[in-house]
């Protein structure tokens, strides 16, 4: 078994959408691989509305029961939660099969041992893509993790925040401490393995440590205003999903501009959704870095990890302030232990 790997989440609509383009694409080539001499469109149509008459209800059930039993099989172990994902799906197909020797016509014992074939054979192919599309994305979370820590160590960040501490030890012993310790929760939320989702709570406190160290540095040129939502407690959220955007906003939109100037960071749920919103001003002269695009890209595509098709990310300039916008669906703890 992979590091990181988990059982797909089938009460995602991306999950359910890939699925069916899947086996559309696979019963497509079916019918042409079996196809008869005078082939044509019209009878590969014919053909193909055929067999996924035959397919589609035990799928859809299938799908529908993946749906429902998803909350216990995303607490067992990976490989029991495969063999649980495999018996459910083993046993509603032949329970259609029944059906349709019951209802429609009677089968013979070949014929429903090649059903319960194909049927195995088809989730094995489906979780081995649903697998493959992981992977695809699993890079960005180790990338997301050494571009924040690289942004760490930059010296314009270390070494202007060690001479702020070093300046306060002697006036201001106390804040000087809190400072390190901030920059101490930092390194260690980035050199961690930061694969699971994390409550909300946890990251809005990593941004506070990380401007209350920034604030040391830029003093009264930074200003930083929380319009948080009251949230439920059971939220998670991807790790390192908000901080970077926060750093971005200081880094170019507040360190160009000589007067400083407010970030807002708007935090509430919309629906069955959870918006992040992060402003900063604009400004005079473009940032041409390509730092910000490369955060952006980075996000999005650990977004496109955990959630596929249901999470959002645009930014776009409104007022003289850039502003960047992330829609996730809200995520009980119960959906993502073991996940």
């Amino acid at each position: 078994m992979r590091k990181g790997s988990r059982i797909p989440n089938f009460r995602n609509l991306g999950i359910h959408l890939r699925v069916l383009l899947l086996h559309v694409c696979l019963l497509g080539l079916l019918t042409i691989a079996d196809g008869q001499p005078g082939w044509s469109i019209a009878l590969w149509a014919t053909q193909l509305t055929q067999l996924a008459g035959q397919w589609l209800p035990p799928l859809l059930l299938t799908m529908g029961g993946l749906t429902l039993s998803y909350p216990l099989i995303v607490r067992l172990p990976y490989r029991s939660g495969l063999a649980a994902i495999f018996a459910l799906a083993l046993l509603l197909t032949a329970l259609c099969s029944h059906g349709y020797q019951v209802w429609i016509s009677p089968l013979t014992t070949a014929q429903y041992l090649q059903i319960m074939l194909l049927c195995a054979g088809d989730v094995a192919l489906c979780l081995y893509y649903l697998a493959l599309l992981q992977r695809a994305y699993s890079p960005a979370i180790a990338e997301a993790r050494l571009q924040a820590l690289q942004a760490r160590i930059r010296p314009h960040f270390l070494f202007n925040s060690l001479n702020a501490v070093l300046s306060l030890i002697r006036s201001q012993p106390q804040r000087a401490e809190t400072a390190l310790e901030d920059m101490a929760e930092l390194f260690r939320v980035l050199m961690a393995d930061n694969r699971a989702l994390v409550p909300l709570a946890q990251e809005i406190a990593l941004c506070q440590q990380y401007l209350n160290i920034e604030k040391l540095r830029l003093d009264e040129r930074l200003n930083c205003q929380w319009q948080v939502a009251e949230i439920p407690a059971s939220i998670m959220i991807p790790p390192l999903i908000l901080q970077p955007l926060v750093e971005n906003a200081v880094y170019h939109g507040i360190e160009p501009l000589a007067q400083g100037g407010m970030i807002v960071i708007d935090i509430h749920t919309q629906a069955q959704d959870l918006l992040l919103r992060i402003s900063n001003p604009l400004p005079p002269r473009p940032d041409k870095s390509g730092g910000n695009k490369m955060a952006l890209k980075n996000i999005r595509e650990r977004l496109r990890l955990h959630y596929d098709l249901e999470a959002r990310l645009k930014q776009y300039e409104a007022q003289g302030h850039y502003v960047v916008e992330i829609t996730i669906p809200t995520r009980p703890l119960s959906e993502v232990m073991h996940g």
